[in-house]
């Protein structure tokens, strides 16, 4: 272990007793401006409704509940002078999202469950999927590096940068390594416009590709909760008589993507990563004012 990892990571906990010290100043379930917002903008995503927004003849998207309330507390924590959401409401809310979506884990454990014999059925394919993210490495590496990243390019495309794989980066590169903050970056964008993304991708798939419901249904179990939950509600809408067997299937994969993932990310990914940077880089790669000022 080298001399920057102890000093990094003692600085991390430095960082994480100051934050949590900042939150619990104050009982964060009396956040009454958060919780009346909440319910405000859960109103108003309700009363929008589904919205399904034609692109052609046979290719629709539709624009779930979930984007409105997302779209409108992301335009209220960023309403300048005025911010309805600060910073405090936002972190709490961060940590309120892990709880809240429990019953929404527990509704998908129980799908998987009263269809378990659909699962063996499928067989590999649950596990196989997973094979799907190296298409990060393969087709977000080298664009990064197109764009001018060194190595924050190999944190930003190991994985989809969830907590898990932030982590690892961190604990195998350090907290002040370039790969820490590439994924960083990742995980912030991710924590913004993920759920957004992949809601809309989700309904656009859906529309466009020829596939069986339940591959949809395995691909938006990426091992982010939210994300899984952002994924699935297109598929309920289009697919509502093989909603138990969606929930299975997307919550099972979601699952396996969380756990295996972590160990796909340490043993294969990140190596992966690395590999294709090294051969990558000297032949593709641009050199910009950032990169030349950090070399």
């Amino acid at each position: 272990m080298s001399e920057k990892d102890p000093k990094s990571r003692e600085r991390m906990n430095r960082f994480r007793d100051k934050t949590d010290k900042t939150i619990l100043k104050k009982n964060p379930w009396r956040s009454y401006r958060l919780h009346i917002t909440v319910l405000c903008l859960v109103i108003f995503a309700e009363f929008v409704g589904p919205v399904k927004i034609p692109l052609t003849n046979n290719v629709e998207l539709s624009a779930m509940p979930l984007l409105w309330a997302m779209l409108g507390g992301l335009f209220l924590y960023l309403l300048k002078p005025f911010k309805v959401i600060q910073r405090k409401q936002a972190r709490i809310a961060e940590g309120a999202m892990l709880l809240f979506i429990g019953p929404l884990l527990c509704k998908l454990a129980i799908s998987s469950g009263q269809s378990i014999g659909v699962l063996f059925q499928v067989g590999p394919a649950l596990l196989l999927q997973q094979i799907g993210d190296f298409g990060t490495i393969f087709l977000a590496l080298p664009i990064a590096i197109l764009l001018g990243f060194k190595r924050e390019a190999i944190g930003m495309t190991n994985s989809i940068g969830r907590e898990p794989n932030v982590a690892v980066v961190i604990d195998k590169f350090g907290f002040d390594s370039p790969e820490a903050r590439g994924v960083l970056t990742v995980f912030i964008i991710g924590t913004v416009i993920g759920t957004l993304f992949i809601s809309f991708l989700a309904s656009v798939c859906v529309s466009v590709l020829p596939l069986h419901p339940y591959s949809f249904a395995m691909a938006s179990g990426v091992g982010s909760a939210s994300m899984n939950a952002a994924a699935l509600a297109p598929l309920l809408a289009a697919y509502p008589d093989l909603s138990t067997n969606i929930e299975a299937f997307s919550g099972f994969s979601n699952l396996i993507s969380f756990c295996i993932g972590i160990y796909v990310c340490m043993f294969i990914a990140i190596p992966l990563a690395q590999k294709v940077y090294a051969v990558l880089e000297p032949r593709i790669g641009r050199t910009t004012e950032v990169s030349s000022g950090e070399d």
